[in-house]
């Protein structure tokens, strides 16, 4: 089987190719990326022997037709994800996540192969700290920032290719990935990487929002049961039930790395910051019989600082230039 995967230079798309090389090698990998800053091909380094590269746009008609056509499967990764970003600047996200996700999805059509598209739960906006609901695979969109909206559009292009074109397609929304090769601008990485550079961690606000963590090895191997046992036309929310304030992770970090829990300062909170997204994945777990392997959030928080602490080498050269776009903002 052909495989090709948008954006596997990117921080889950990255590490999905380093999962489905280790974990699947009846497939042939085609990699699709831009290589814009949050996609390294270093990224990759480790099995670049294992895939075909092009460095390109999804939103390239001409390539996106080759390529899809080439290949048997398609994982569409490629996405703009910071939200911060997508405050300053909205039509990079408009660009990428609506006209490109038009664009691969009319070469499917056209080709008539099989897609998977990779999602968010900021689609359906947020909840209430004290609310003890989650989001499932039929919670209302409201997404709340031009990030989440045009994952969202991206979403309903994909549905609606479904149901007029009949195209062979599955959706997954996933709950925050934390992990390897994850852009150090991200909250964990970048708070792993300011304790290592002795710079204090920093903290939105007052720390009290709540995200639903799942290690990025453990949202790819639900990709892939998606992927093995999914039914076409079918969504499937991916979480493992890691909802931990913002507060708790960055306290957890500092000990974990044998520094005072209280050694973080508050920093200005994000505009219009969601409070609290929360995944009920029983669909996914009952249907397809998918189980995470971090059940232990502090086991998965450890693995990633180790990661990040023997790997400095992939990071150090943009933190300076990080921590100076955040200082700007006050953050």
């Amino acid at each position: 089987m052909k495989m090709l995967i948008t954006g596997g230079a990117g921080f889950i798309g990255g590490n999905f190719v380093h999962y489905t090389v280790k974990n699947h090698p009846e497939y042939e990998i085609t990699v699709l990326d831009a290589l814009t800053y949050a996609g390294g091909i270093e990224t990759l380094e480790p099995v670049a022997d294992k895939f075909t590269f092009f460095q390109g746009d999804i939103c390239d008609h001409e390539l996106v037709d080759k390529l899809v056509s080439e290949n048997d499967i398609v994982v569409h990764f490629a996405a703009e994800s910071h939200n911060d970003n997508s405050l300053r600047d909205p039509w990079p996200f408009i660009q990428t996540n609506l006209i490109g996700t038009a664009t691969i999805l009319e070469a499917v059509r056209k080709h008539d192969k099989r897609l998977h598209h990779i999602s968010t739960d900021e689609v359906y906006g947020d909840l209430e700290l004290n609310d003890p609901a989650k989001f499932t695979e039929t919670t209302p969109y409201n997404a709340s920032s031009p990030y989440s909206s045009t994952k969202a559009g991206s979403d309903l292009l994909v549905k609606a290719w479904v149901r007029s074109f009949n195209i062979n397609a599955t959706i997954s929304n996933c709950s925050n990935n934390y992990g390897p090769y994850q852009h150090i601008e991200k909250f964990i990485p970048r708070q792993i990487t300011n304790i290592l550079s002795d710079i204090k961690p920093k903290l939105y606000g007052t720390g009290e929002q709540v995200r639903d963590w799942i290690h990025v090895d453990d949202h790819n191997s639900a990709v892939h049961a998606i992927l093995e046992k999914g039914k076409a036309g079918e969504l499937y929310l991916i979480g493992a039930d890691g909802e931990k304030d913002n507060k708790y992770i960055i306290e957890t970090l500092l000990e974990l790395m044998g520094k005072d829990k209280n050694d973080y300062e508050h920093v200005n909170d994000r505009p219009g910051h969601d409070q609290r997204y929360a995944i009920d994945a029983t669909k996914l777990r009952t249907q397809l019989g998918w189980t995470p392997k971090y059940t232990n959030l502090r086991e998965g928080l450890q693995a990633t600082i180790d990661w990040y602490t023997e790997n400095q080498e992939w990071w150090k050269a943009e933190k300076a230039k990080v921590e100076a776009a955040y200082a700007e903002k006050g953050q």
